[in-house]
């Protein structure tokens, strides 16, 4: 029989509950748990060290292709920098996960990836009541998550092979790196959240983002229950950008890109492992795939999700 999805919150720890409580227990004594062995799936040689100036034409020749696919979980935290004492949520506190992606990268296939709800419900062990996904990160970092993420979807040891975790100023200086991001919103956002301290006026149309524009596209919620909504209007500027990194200007502008966010994110991708995987994507058959988790159909008022039973593990990605 298939291993299925877990059908309640309580489960997701089931293969490694023990590693999971390692893991917790040394994030609380204040060590950081974000490294786990990582296999080389970059070829030894550095083409990015000859200094070689890329060609529009050869992808290939801005860095050396990873020899397979690498998976890469991008976690959008909810605060404006890494070193920012408070989320500026409300209520006010540390980061949360704000968006969960994960995305498999290679040459030869087009680019999937997968949204992950944030307010999927999960529970720790020894807790008495489940918490949403997003609030996992908050309690173990990077490697707790993904052991979530494992245990959830099915994803086999060792995947997600590399990781980032890009708060909201990562997010504007990339959107400015390439030049502010063509979409077409349906419909106008307006919103002014005084407890956070932004305003959100986006008018419906086709359009050019900045930084500043991207980040209220991609916050935005109309009310405590509109995070399917939210995930379809991030997908909108996704897939804008994905296109424009893969225009053959792409290529010209990755390499300043990564220098303008090195600071702003955390990591443990190498400066040339970023270019190959700019490179790979770039090289990438179109169109992008991006999914999303199924859910369980809301029950009433409820914030929390389940995943629709019955499902067969891995959830993803699509062979």
């Amino acid at each position: 029989m298939e291993p299925s999805a877990q059908d309640t919150p309580t489960n997701w720890l089931g293969r490694r509950p023990l590693r999971a409580i390692l893991r917790i227990l040394v994030t609380l004594a204040g060590v950081g748990a974000t490294g786990w062995a990582l296999s080389t799936v970059w070829p030894e040689q550095d083409r990015v060290a000859r200094g070689a100036p890329p060609s529009v034409d050869n992808p290939a020749s801005l860095a050396p292709y990873p020899l397979e696919p690498v998976t890469v979980l991008l976690v959008g935290v909810d605060s404006d920098t890494l070193s920012a004492a408070s989320n500026q949520a409300a209520p006010q506190g540390p980061a949360n996960a704000d968006a969960l992606l994960l995305l498999r990268i290679s040459s030869a296939e087009p680019l999937q990836l997968l949204q992950v709800p944030v307010e999927l419900a999960v529970q720790l062990p020894g807790s008495q009541q489940p918490m949403a996904l997003g609030g996992v990160w908050q309690q173990g970092g990077v490697a707790l998550t993904v052991d979530a993420l494992q245990e959830i979807i099915g994803l086999p040891e060792g995947v997600p092979q590399r990781y980032v975790v890009m708060p909201r100023n990562g997010l504007r200086t990339v959107v400015e790196a390439l030049g502010e991001v063509e979409v077409t919103l349906n419909e106008t956002y307006q919103r002014t959240d005084k407890a956070q301290g932004y305003t959100v006026n986006l008018q419906a149309g086709r359009q050019s983002l900045n930084g500043a524009q991207a980040e209220q596209l991609v916050r935005y919620r109309k009310d405590s229950q509109d995070h399917p909504n939210r995930r379809i209007r991030q997908q909108v500027l996704l897939r804008a950008m994905i296109s424009q990194v893969q225009e053959p200007s792409g290529i010209g502008i990755v390499r300043a890109l990564l220098e303008d966010i090195a600071g702003q994110v955390d990591t443990n991708l190498s400066q040339a492992e970023m270019l190959g995987l700019a490179a790979a994507l770039i090289a990438s058959p179109s169109p992008a795939t991006i999914t999303q988790l199924p859910l369980a159909p809301r029950a009433g008022e409820q914030i929390l999700r389940q995943l629709k039973p019955g499902l067969s593990l891995p959830l993803w990605p699509s062979s």
